[in-house]
């Protein structure tokens, strides 16, 4: 292999390893392709830059992302203005995949904001309904130790809010992936050259009905929280409240089919009707549930309580000849698995953030 193939070879892994989530840090990633395809150390003089490895994740993105790519980026940049008039005080800079068109399946929205501390704009996603973390990261550079401050936005797309000091509003940030100052734009020339990318659109409407949507994981949490305090009955459920049943059979869920986003909602929303209607836990459940789970998920919470007499052979011939006509039908059975085996009084289960944390990276890596 030549010098030349083998640079090429390396960014192409690199790249996958980037585009498939498995690395993040663009080092890193050529670092392992070298040593995966070189069987050895290489120098870093010798490894490709991060600008060939970026161009080569925009190639894969167009490659196995088709059209959608570009109307996701669309709803991505409309959701960034959004946010940037929301925090319009704290001179908010778009930069990033989002304002540059670099994006990927997966990738964020990344926005600079400029503030003292992060009261204000906390407070200002709390009254929005926005749910956020955050994130104090340490990082040691030239003998240096300094603390970025990061607000994670968990939304339909994942936004950062990276928070300097007031100060640094003008200052101009180097890109790792080419050296030069980092492309980035103010809240007005955001406006600009959004009408100028789009000028046959509505974007106050479009901008008016990015508020509208509702976050899934929000109707989630309202659904789920109240049924902490239902307690059930100890003789089929000596694990206790309906949350904690649901939640020990996300984890079974997750432990059977670890890529299947659909599958775990299933497991741990089958019983969110219960405090809706005692009498059809399933058809209130589905009622509060619609729209915001798959046509899929919705199917398997439908025939849960079906699935428990196929395991019992009480189910009548033609409803399971109809069951095992789907494709689903074994995924049914092993929800209803999920379903029995959650009843362990005293097991270990996540705290329901870390739950909507882990399903909003499933939905977000793998779609």
């Amino acid at each position: 292999m030549t010098n030349e193939r083998l640079r090429r070879a390396i960014i192409v892994e690199a790249a996958r390893l980037m585009y498939s989530r498995n690395q993040t840090e663009y080092y890193r990633a050529k670092l392992k392709a070298a040593k995966r395809l070189c069987k050895g150390w290489v120098k870093p003089t010798e490894l490709p830059t991060n600008a060939e490895i970026r161009d080569e994740i925009q190639r894969m993105a167009n490659l196995f992302e088709g059209s959608s790519r570009f109307d996701r980026h669309r709803e991505m940049r409309i959701e960034a203005l959004r946010v940037m008039r929301l925090l319009v005080r704290y001179r908010p800079k778009i930069i990033g995949s989002t304002f540059t068109g670099h994006i990927r399946h997966g990738s964020d929205i990344d926005i600079h904001v400029f503030a003292a501390s992060t009261e204000g704009i906390e407070s200002n996603l709390e009254a929005e309904g926005f749910d956020y973390r955050v994130e104090r990261k340490v990082v040691r550079k030239h003998g240096e130790e300094r603390v970025f401050t990061h607000l994670h936005i968990l939304e339909r797309f994942p936004i950062e809010l990276t928070m300097y000091a007031p100060d640094k509003a003008s200052f101009a940030f180097k890109s790792s992936i080419t050296g030069k100052t980092i492309e980035r734009a103010t809240l007005p020339e955001f406006e600009a050259f959004m009408k100028q990318e789009y000028p046959d659109s509505d974007l106050e409407g479009e901008v008016l009905a990015a508020e509208a949507v509702i976050d899934r994981f929000q109707i989630y949490r309202s659904l789920l929280l109240p049924l902490a305090s239902m307690m059930q009955g100890k003789q089929h459920h000596p694990e206790g409240d309906v949350l904690y049943h649901l939640q020990q059979c996300y984890v079974l869920a997750v432990e059977d089919l670890p890529y299947d986003e659909e599958f775990q909602l299933a497991a741990l929303l089958h019983d969110v009707g219960k405090r809706l209607d005692a009498n059809d836990h399933v058809g209130s459940g589905l009622e509060a549930l619609e729209g915001h789970i798959t046509a899929r998920t919705a199917w398997l919470i439908e025939h849960h309580m079906e699935a428990h007499q196929i395991r019992d052979r009480t189910i009548g011939f033609r409803a399971h000849q109809r069951l095992k006509g789907s494709p689903d039908y074994e995924t049914l059975l092993l929800l209803s698995e999920c379903d029995r085996n959650g009843r362990v009084p005293g097991a270990r289960v996540p705290d329901l953030d870390d739950v909507f944390d882990a399903l909003r990276e499933l939905a977000r890596t793998c779609g």
